[in-house]
């Protein structure tokens, strides 16, 4: 995929799968096994620019007219994992939930109805038949969902801060220096460019997943955090046991300067207030949860920066 430009997208962070190669059949095991011995691969950035580019013709193409072909990669204790990209998938399903998202003038002025009723028409075709179709990849805009940080740990957390404050000129120019030596999603970004992410083992993230669950459920009625957390280990069940979850701030962290990212621990804030609630410390449960609830609205709110 051509990098359409260097123009940094700040504002997506990503949920992702990596599978080792035995979970594929042949002939894609193939494909991925190829592909992972590229030196050079686009990056999340690129998918980006891309999706933003095919809005502009008229009329917009709201998703790619062929699947792609990328995959983030990495490699752990020798085995190769993937997370393909999908990025046909992910837009048909992103496109049914812009209605929630963008008043109905802005959403219509940027994709007309009769474009998005041929999208819905055309994925409802595919998904007759592909059933079982699911993305390696969810995608979170201006936030990183509460529910995500269950998966990780603190130790988990790996932070690098880019050159300079980690804004968006900064990232520019790191961005062009390209991504040697770097491995998996933050090889996107480029030495240089500041990176946020939590790696875990599938077995880690569905532990903690049935660990969360239980502590909410019997501290709480239902209610979202608990129905987002149920849909999140029903995804994670669909993938090989051996597989790795990615949670990366992507974007963000060309948003938000150094100072801010060195200091979110969100995962342990969302560890702490589990562990409250399952000693019935409704004091503690409250306090973890205002820390999160202030720091991402401070992140939020930047959406609406001029």
């Amino acid at each position: 995929m051509p990098k359409v430009s260097s123009v940094i997208v700040p504002y997506a962070s990503y949920l992702r799968v990596y599978e080792p190669l035995a979970a594929f059949p042949e002939p894609e095991r193939g494909h991925w096994a190829r592909y992972a011995r590229r030196r050079e691969r686009p990056s999340y950035q690129d998918e980006l620019r891309r999706s933003l580019a095919d809005l502009v013709p008229t009329p917009p193409v709201p998703v790619p007219v062929h699947e792609s072909g990328e995959a983030f990669v990495v490699e752990t204790d020798g085995v190769v994992c993937v997370c393909p990209w999908r990025t046909r998938l992910r837009g048909w399903q992103a496109l049914g939930d812009l209605g929630g998202q963008l008043p109905a003038p802005v959403l219509d002025a940027v994709l007309p109805p009769v474009v998005r009723r041929q999208a819905a028409a055309d994925y409802e075709q595919w998904l007759a038949r592909n059933p079982d179709a699911r993305p390696w990849i969810r995608t979170a805009t201006w936030h990183v969902p509460l529910n995500w940080f269950v998966l990780v740990a603190d130790e988990e957390r790996l932070y690098e801060p880019g050159y300079g404050t980690g804004g968006a000129g900064d990232a520019a120019d790191a961005d062009a220096e390209g991504s040697a030596g770097r491995v998996g999603s933050e090889a996107s970004a480029g030495a240089g460019v500041p990176v946020l992410r939590y790696r875990t083992p599938m077995v880690q993230a569905r532990r903690r997943v049935a660990r969360g669950l239980k502590a909410l459920r019997d501290a709480m009625d239902e209610g979202a955090l608990i129905d987002g957390l149920v849909d999140v280990g029903r995804w994670l069940e669909e993938f090989h046991p051996r597989s790795l979850v990615e949670l990366d701030y992507g974007g963000l962290v060309h948003a938000l300067p150094d100072e801010l990212l060195d200091e979110d621990h969100s995962a342990a804030d969302v560890a702490a207030g589990i562990e409250a609630l399952r000693a019935g410390d409704g004091v503690g449960a409250g306090e973890a949860y205002a820390r999160l609830v202030e720091r991402w609205r401070a992140v939020r709110e930047r959406q609406f920066s001029n």
